[in-house]
Order: C-alpha cells, then sequence, then structure tokens
C-alpha cells in the first residue's frame, strides 16, 4: 500500500513519504499536482478539514480533539468555515454567511486557509471513493501518541521544533535528511520548519496504519451534506 502525509505551507503543499524503499519528499504548488499525486497513493494522512458543517460552527471531532489535546494546546485546532461559507468569493460575504446561519463569525484564520480546502473538497466531491483513502489528521495529536502522551514544547519555539524532529528520527532515518534538505532546497518563506515536521509525522502515522489500523475522534465519525466523514484520523 502506498502512503503519504501532506501539510499544507506557503508554497502549496508539502508531501512525505516513509514507505521502505520509496522514501521521498515533494512540494505540489497547484491543485493539478496534489490531484496526481492524491490519485496515486492508497492512504494519505492530511491536515485540512475534510467533511464540513452546513449550520453549525464546531466540528464535534474538532471539540473533542481540543478536550484530548487539553487548554495548551487546544489552540492548534481551529474550526474551518461551515460549506455555505466556503464557497463565497470574498471574505465580507463568507462572515456574513457564517453570522447568518451560527451567529459566530468566520475567523480570519479560517479564511486564509479556505482557498486549499476548498480545493481538497472539490476533489473529495469529485472523485468518488478518494474520501475513503484521503484522511483528515491531525499532527500535534500524532506528536503527542509518538511522545506517550507527555506534554512537550510547542512547535512555534527552536527546541519545541528540536524535539520532534528527534521523536521523527527514532522511528525513521530519512527525518534529519528530509528536514536539512528540504530547508537547503527552499526558502523559509515557502515552507516552514513546522511544516515539514508536520507533514512527516503525517507521512509515519500513515505508513503505521497499514500495518495497526486506524482509530478516529469521534470513534463513530458522522458524515456532511457531501458524504465526507468529520473525523480526526490517527494510530
Amino acid at each position: 500500500m502506498k502512503t503519504a502525509g501532506i501539510d499544507g505551507c506557503k508554497y502549496g503543499w508539502i508531501l512525505i513519504s516513509f514507505d521502505e524503499g520509496q522514501e521521498h519528499y515533494e512540494l505540489l504548488k497547484d491543485a493539478a499536482e496534489l490531484e496526481s499525486v492524491l490519485g496515486d497513493y492508497d492512504r494519505v494522512f492530511i491536515d485540512m478539514p475534510i467533511g464540513l458543517e452546513e449550520e453549525s460552527y464546531t466540528r464535534q471531532c474538532d471539540l473533542e480533539l481540543r478536550k484530548a489535546l487539553g487548554s495548551e494546546y487546544s489552540s492548534s485546532v481551529f474550526s474551518p468555515p461551515i460549506r455555505p461559507s466556503l464557497y463565497a468569493p470574498t471574505y465580507a460575504e463568507a462572515n456574513m454567511t457564517s453570522y447568518e446561519y451560527t451567529e459566530k463569525k468566520l475567523t480570519l484564520q479560517s479564511w486564509n486557509i479556505t482557498p486549499k480546502i476548498r480545493v481538497l473538497d472539490e476533489l473529495l466531491i469529485r472523485h468518488e471513493g478518494w474520501g475513503e483513502r484521503v484522511l483528515e489528521s491531525h499532527p500535534e495529536w500524532l506528536f503527542n501518541k509518538l511522545n506517550r502522551g507527555v506534554i512537550f514544547q510547542k512547535k512555534n519555539l527552536k527546541k519545541g521544533i528540536r524535539h520532534r524532529l528527534e521523536l521523527l528520527s527514532e522511528k525513521s532515518e530519512w527525518a534529519e535528511e528530509f528536514f536539512r534538505i528540504i530547508k537547503e532546497e527552499y526558502r523559509r518563506s515557502e515552507v516552514g520548519e513546522d511544516d515539514i515536521v508536520d507533514a512527516m509525522v503525517l507521512a509515519y502515522f500513515a505508513n503505521k496504519s497499514v500495518k495497526d489500523g486506524i482509530k478516529t475522534i469521534p470513534e463513530v465519525p458522522p458524515v456532511d451534506g457531501q458524504g465526507l466523514p468529520m473525523a480526526i484520523h490517527y494510530v
């Protein structure tokens, strides 16, 4: 089974695979490149909202994940826009739509990532069956599992990045090398250090899930109006 982890970055998306004998990384610039690779993998863990509410601002999986991560890390979980706001042409219209349905405004953080959410949403709707292969996950929850549930430094600190990289290096001999090469090849304004470690932990658990199976938050995920599951996947 061919697996990979994908995280969004300023360049577009960063993909990493830890499949034995096929370890590699690549950066994807646009929707066409993302579509091409998603069609080529059997399982992808991606840090991107999949499955959107129609009238409720917060999904059950986000509520449960915030609780599981604890107060110090709950801010890493943001609420994606409701589907009617996702396809609004401007922030003002998206914000107004969100407030009409939920009585809550759409945060700028949510709006800024809306183009990537929309691209993925369109691809999953267009390609029947991709929703079973492309799975939403969350790097901070995966690092929590990798570190046996122990709280560590946040990744906006150098020592937080270093700790995460050390955890990954214990699992893959490629982690340090990928981290170094990607930093040398791309500018920080294109790919951040946190993007690299996030893509790697997604890749590690996507690969691990083939043997160990998948768990979800919540245990029985609801589906949205397009039939896409609203769940955080992990191992």
